[in-house]
């Protein structure tokens, strides 16, 4: 009875009205929240795919659009903040507080700005409709339900190997994930809503759907982490044509801007053949086939010889090689080439690491740690390195402070049976 009432309460107090709809609905994530959690989770994805791009041209013109349609959006006092990220792979997301990223590898696959304002309008669609508020939600209803059930539910999560030293996954979870049909086809009619309020053509929805979908045929892995969380279907795609067609038939006559978009993004698509070797580096990767990958890069870098994406993508493929001087090298040469952006100070920590040069694994750590805070992996890295030197104490100190927030996987593993070896905890008793 306790139980019932107090969930009847959180029930009550987490009632909301949906910018949108204008309906009550039932979130547990205020305003407020959205923001915080976005502030500390979003700087850690747009680090992972290797910061914000470098050219100050880009962001100003990308973030132009953006705000031109968050003007006109259900929530236009949220805080909104528009990236391009160094990624090569194509995808766009949004974090529940505003913050926005599309990657080199979509913007140099469009054509013109109503392309690129129904990318930025459907990400803004899921902020204004509160979708990731929303699963955040469900997912706590649904274990505080599994706790009263006395249930025991097993979640699997995902070793994190060497080539990418888990810095994505501080991130992930709920703030990105996978929409279903409906939220992605209520995001699409809000993009429509507002790109043709900012004086865009629709057509630029259909056109960068058939571009989408072209892609996933016949470069499937460029294009996976986009669908993954934004689920395309032959149904989503006939709902915008039918939109389109019907509702704003009158707005086929906007412009397209196509000029303005090749003007904007001409610095870009000077590298538009390095941007492929990276990807077919990602690909090859991928299947573990590091040779191959080495060599795209390698061909990448001939084109685009300071691309800090690209150096890093090779730093991490020594990794996995095990040449660590090799990686440590070319990860310097990332921080050489992008000063401000951390990814290239973790990865050079993981290659000394490997190369046994725990002291000074241990300050690239720390430094990673300072510009960019709460990543557990470096936690668990600067306890690995300080037990490398012997130093038993504050390796315990920072072992006991990953495992406070990462239970499961090798490191945990590795950093629970030091703990009781070295006696700083009691081994946990197994019961039936």
């Amino acid at each position: 009875m306790v139980f019932t009432t107090a969930l009847l309460l959180a029930m009550l107090a987490g009632c909301a009205t949906n910018p949108v709809s204008g309906h009550k609905q039932l979130i547990f994530l205020s305003e407020s929240r959205e923001v915080q959690l976005d502030q500390e989770s979003s700087p850690h994805q747009v680090s992972a795919d290797y910061g914000a791009a470098q050219d100050t041209e880009l962001n100003r013109y990308v973030s132009a659009v953006g705000n031109q349609l968050a003007a006109l959006s259900h929530r236009p006092d949220m805080p909104y903040n528009f990236r391009v990220v160094n990624a090569v792979y194509i995808n766009a997301y949004a974090f529940p507080g505003g913050t926005i990223a599309v990657s080199r590898g979509m913007l140099v696959n469009m054509e013109n700005e109503s392309e690129l304002a129904a990318v930025l309008g459907h990400e803004i669609g899921h902020v204004c409709s509160r979708h990731a508020a929303q699963q955040y939600t469900t997912g706590m209803l649904g274990s505080v339900l599994v706790t009263a059930a006395a249930l025991i539910v097993q979640q699997k999560k995902e070793e994190y190997a060497g080539l990418t030293a888990g810095l994505g996954m501080v991130a992930s979870g709920v703030l990105l994930a996978r929409y279903s049909r409906s939220n992605e086809r209520e995001a699409d009619a809000l993009s429509l809503e507002y790109m043709t309020k900012g004086g865009y053509n629709p057509e630029g929805c259909i056109t960068l759907m058939d571009m989408l979908r072209k892609t996933s045929k016949e470069k499937p892995n460029v294009i996976e982490m986009l669908f993954a969380t934004h689920p395309m279907s032959e149904e989503r795609y006939q709902t915008a044509v039918q939109e389109v067609a019907g509702k704003y038939q009158v707005q086929k006559s906007y412009p397209l801007n196509k000029e303005r978009y090749q003007e904007k993004t001409a610095r870009l698509r000077t590298i538009k053949g390095a941007l492929a070797q990276m990807q077919n580096g990602e690909k090859s990767a991928a299947a573990g086939d590091y040779d191959s990958a080495v060599s795209s890069f390698q061909a990448a870098l001939k084109e685009a010889p300071q691309d800090y994406a690209c150096l890093l993508m090779l730093a991490k493929c020594m990794l996995a090689k095990k040449n660590f001087a090799e990686a440590e090298k070319y990860a310097n040469f990332a921080r050489a080439a992008y000063p401000q952006e951390p990814q290239a100070l973790h990865v050079s920590g993981m290659a000394k690491v490997g190369g046994k040069n725990y002291e000074s694994a241990y300050a690239d750590f720390s430094e990673y740690e300072k510009t960019l805070p709460g990543n557990p992996n470096t936690v668990f890295y600067k306890g690995y390195s300080l037990e490398g030197l012997g130093q038993k104490n504050g390796a315990a100190q920072n072992y006991q402070a990953y495992l406070r927030q990462v239970s499961e996987g090798e490191n945990a593993k590795h950093a629970y049976r030091r703990l009781v070896e070295w006696g700083y905890i009691q081994p946990q008793r197994k019961t039936n």
